[in-house]
C-alpha cells in the first residue's frame, strides 16, 4: 500500500449508531432485566467497535511512518478516557463516604485497581456475580470492561508492531487473530462454572475474543482502503448482510440470558461474530448501513456513550437505595433514572470530557505556574476547581475510613440470622428425611384418625403451641404434622425456615443466599436421583432476578406432574422485576394444575412492619405470617 494513495481518515457516523444500540441494551438490562435479558451483550459490541477503530488507527500510523507512535496514541487515549473516569471514581467514592458507608469496604483497592485498569481481575475474587441483582450491588461493578479495554490500549500498540514484522502480510495476521480469538472463546467454554461465572465473565483472557475479532477485521477491512465505488450486486450483498446482522443482534438481546450455559459455550462468540459483520458493513462507504444508523439522536447518544456507560451504575444504585418502591412503578422510576444518567453525562461531557480532550497538555506546567502568579477564576473554572478539591478531600476521608478486614466481614443482624437458620435447617433436614419415610407408613393410620372431630381436637402440647403462635386451625396443624415437603429457595426461605420447620416438621429446606431460577434445575435433579424429592415441593425463587417462561416450565417439568408444587410470589419492592416474576408465577400456575400460587406479595402488600429494614426479608412477625400462608395453602390442596 502506498501512503500517497491513502484517503484521509473519515469519521464513520454509523458507529455512533452501533454504540447507541450497545449502550441502550446495557442500560435497559440494568434497569429492567426482564424486558431485555441479553442487554449485557452491549459490552461485546463495544469491544468489537473499539478493536476495529483502534487497530485501524494504529495501522495507518505503521503504514505512514513505519512504526506506531505509541506515546501519541496513549496520550490521546488518556485525554479521552481518564478525565471522566477519574471524576466518576472521585464523585462516587465521595457520595458513598457521605451517604452510603456500607459500600466503603475495599474502596482503596477498588479505586486503585480501576486507575491501573486491572479491576476486572480484582472483581473475580472480590466481586459478586454480574447477574446477582439484589445482594448489594457495587456502583463500580460495570467498570470491569473498561479495565479490559485499558489493558488492550496499553499492550496492543507494541503487539501490532511485532505482528507486522513477523507476518508481513495483513491477511496472515487476520487469520492469526481469529485463531487467538478462538482460543479465548474455548477458554471461556472450558472455564465456565455455572455456580460462579465471575472467572469467565470478568477475565481478560476469556473476554478478549471480541476485541481480537474487531482488531482482526481492521487488517483485512481497513476503513481508508474501502472504496464507495462498488457494483450494485456487491452493495446489495453488504446491505443484506448488515440488515440481517442488525436484526439478529436485536433478537439475541431479547433471547440470550447471561445465566445460560449456551452463552458461554459459543453463544457469546456467535453474537460477537454477528457484531463484526455489522461493523464491517457500517464501515464500508459503499453500503447503506452507515446511513441507516446515522441520525441526530444516535449521534448524540453515541458521542456520549462512554459517559453514559460510566455514570449509569452509580446513578441507578444511589437512586434505588433512596426510592423504595421501584418494583411498584418500574417504568416511571426507570425513566427518572435515565433522565438523571443523561443529565450527569451531559454535565460531564460539556465541562470535563470535551474541554480536557482538546486541552494542550504541553502547556500544563506553564498554565499552572501562571495561575499561581495571578490566579483568575470565573464562575465555571471556580466551580470546577472547588468541586474537585472537595471531591479529593472527601475521597481521602473515605480511604482513611475504609473498614478493616474484620469490620468489613462483620455481618449484619440479618446475615447472622440467615447463617444461623442455614445451620439449623441442615440439622433439621436429617430428621425431616426420617420423618418423610415414616410419614408414608403412618399416613393411612393418621387419615383414619383425622376422620373424626375428636381426633382433630387431640393436639399434643407442642401442636397446641404451634396452633396458637401461628393462628392455625387444629386440622391444619395435624395435617402439617404428616406432610412431607421439599423447600427450595433463596435467603427469604432461609429467613423463614425455622418457623416453616416448626409447623411442618417433615420439611427439608434447600436455601441459599442469592439463589436464582437457573440454580434450581440441578438441585431438583440431584434430589430426584437420591429419591429425596418430596411429594410437596415449595419454590421460593424470585427475589434475586427475573424468571422467564422457559425457565419456569423447565422447573415444573423436572419436578413432574406427580408432585404438588407451591410457588411463593416475590415481595421485592426495591427491584424492577417484582411484577414480572409474580406475573410469570401466576401464568405457570394457570398452565399446570399441580402448580399452586402462595401469594405472599398480595398478603404482604403495605405491611412494612412485617419486614426487616430492606423491606424484603421478613422479620419475626412476617415469618409467622408467611409460614401460616404456606401451611394453609398446602393443607387446602392436600385435603
Amino acid at each position: 500500500m502506498n501512503r500517497h494513495r491513502m484517503r484521509p481518515r473519515r469519521y464513520i457516523t454509523g458507529f455512533d449508531g452501533i454504540r447507541t444500540l450497545a449502550v441502550i441494551g446495557v442500560i435497559v438490562y440494568h434497569l429492567m432485566p426482564a424486558s431485555l435479558q441479553g442487554g449485557y451483550l452491549g459490552v461485546p459490541i463495544f469491544f468489537v467497535v473499539s478493536g476495529y477503530l483502534i487497530t485501524d488507527i494504529l495501522l495507518q500510523d505503521w503504514l505512514n511512518y513505519g512504526h506506531v507512535r505509541i506515546g501519541r496514541f496513549l496520550g490521546h487515549r488518556m485525554r479521552r478516557l481518564y478525565p471522566a473516569f477519574v471524576t466518576m471514581l472521585l464523585g462516587t467514592t465521595a457520595y458513598i463516604t457521605l451517604f452510603q458507608r456500607s459500600l466503603l469496604s475495599n474502596i482503596r483497592a477498588t479505586v486503585v485497581t480501576n486507575l491501573l485498569y486491572v479491576y476486572n481481575w480484582f472483581e473475580i475474587g472480590h466481586g459478586q456475580s454480574y447477574f446477582d441483582r439484589f445482594n448489594g450491588e457495587s456502583p463500580f461493578t460495570h467498570l470491569w470492561s473498561l479495565s479490559i479495554e485499558g489493558q488492550y490500549y496499553l499492550f496492543w500498540p507494541l503487539i501490532i508492531g511485532l505482528l507486522m514484522l513477523i507476518f508481513k502480510k495483513r491477511s496472515r495476521i487476520f487469520w492469526f487473530m481469529l485463531a487467538m480469538a478462538g482460543i479465548s472463546a474455548v477458554a471461556m467454554a472450558l472455564l465456565y462454572d455455572p455456580a460462579n461465572t465471575n472467572r469467565v465473565y470478568y477475565g481478560t483472557d476469556t473476554r478478549m475474543f471480541a476485541i481480537l475479532i474487531g482488531s482482526g477485521l481492521a487488517f483485512v477491512w481497513p476503513s481508508r482502503e474501502l472504496s464507495p465505488d462498488i457494483g450494485h450486486s456487491n452493495q446489495l450483498t453488504l446491505d443484506i448482510l448488515g440488515g440481517v446482522s442488525l436484526v439478529v443482534l436485536i433478537w439475541m438481546f431479547f433471547q440470550m440470558a447471561g445465566t445460560s450455559a449456551f452463552t458461554y459455550r459459543g453463544g457469546m462468540l456467535l453474537f460477537t461474530i454477528v457484531s463484526a459483520v455489522l461493523v464491517a458493513t457500517v464501515a464500508h462507504p459503499g453500503s447503506h448501513m452507515n446511513r441507516l444508523l446515522t441520525n441526530p439522536v444516535f449521534t448524540y447518544i453515541g458521542q456520549r456513550s462512554y459517559g453514559i456507560y460510566l455514570y449509569q451504575f452509580p446513578v441507578m444504585i444511589f437512586y434505588e437505595t433512596k426510592v423504595k418502591n421501584i418494583g411498584d412503578h418500574p417504568l416511571v422510576n426507570s425513566l427518572i433514572e435515565v433522565a438523571l444518567i443523561l443529565l450527569v453525562t451531559e454535565l460531564s461531557y460539556r465541562f470535563i470530557e470535551d474541554p480536557m480532550r482538546h486541552y494542550d497538555y504541553s502547556r500544563l506546567w506553564t498554565d499552572f505556574t501562571n495561575f499561581l502568579r495571578a490566579p483568575k477564576f470565573n464562575r465555571v473554572t471556580g466551580t470546577i476547581t472547588g468541586l474537585t478539591i472537595i471531591l479529593f478531600v472527601i475521597t481521602a476521608v473515605g480511604f482513611v475510613q475504609q473498614p478493616s478486614k474484620s469490620a468489613a466481614t462483620q455481618k449484619t443482624d440479618l446475615q447472622k440470622t440467615i447463617d444461623k437458620n442455614t445451620k439449623n435447617a441442615s440439622k433439621k433436614n436429617a430428621a425431616a428425611l426420617k420423618r418423610q419415610k415414616a410419614a408414608a407408613k403412618a399416613a393411612k393410620i393418621k387419615t383414619e384418625q383425622m376422620k373424626t372431630k375428636a381426633a382433630l381436637a387431640k393436639l399434643s402440647p407442642k401442636q397446641k403451641k404451634v396452633a396458637k403462635e401461628y393462628n392455625l386451625k387444629p386440622q391444619v396443624v395435624l395435617a402439617m404434622g404428616t406432610t412431607d415437603l421439599t423447600a427450595i429457595g433463596d435467603s427469604v426461605l432461609l429467613d423463614v425456615s425455622p418457623d416453616l420447620q416448626d409447623v411442618i416438621p417433615g420439611a427439608v429446606v434447600q436455601g441459599k443466599v442469592g439463589r436464582q431460577i437457573t440454580d434450581v434445575p440441578p438441585i431438583i435433579s440431584s434430589l430426584k436421583q437420591q429419591g429425596q424429592l418430596a411429594h410437596n415441593v415449595l419454590i421460593n425463587i424470585g427475589t434475586n432476578g427475573t424468571i422467564t417462561n422457559g425457565q419456569a416450565e423447565q422447573v415444573v417439568n423436572m419436578i413432574g406432574k406427580d408432585h404438588q408444587i407451591f410457588w411463593v410470589t416475590a415481595h421485592v419492592p426495591t427491584q424492577s422485576w417484582q411484577h414480572q416474576v409474580n406475573t410469570q408465577i401466576k401464568k405457570t400456575a394457570a398452565n399446570h394444575p399441580n402448580v399452586h400460587v402462595v401469594d405472599w406479595y398480595k398478603k404482604a402488600l403495605n405491611q412494612s412492619d412485617w419486614f426487616a429494614s430492606d423491606n424484603v426479608h421478613p422479620n419475626t412477625a412476617g415469618n409467622r405470617k408467611l409460614t401460616k400462608l404456606i401451611a394453609n395453602e398446602i393443607a387446602s390442596v392436600n385435603n
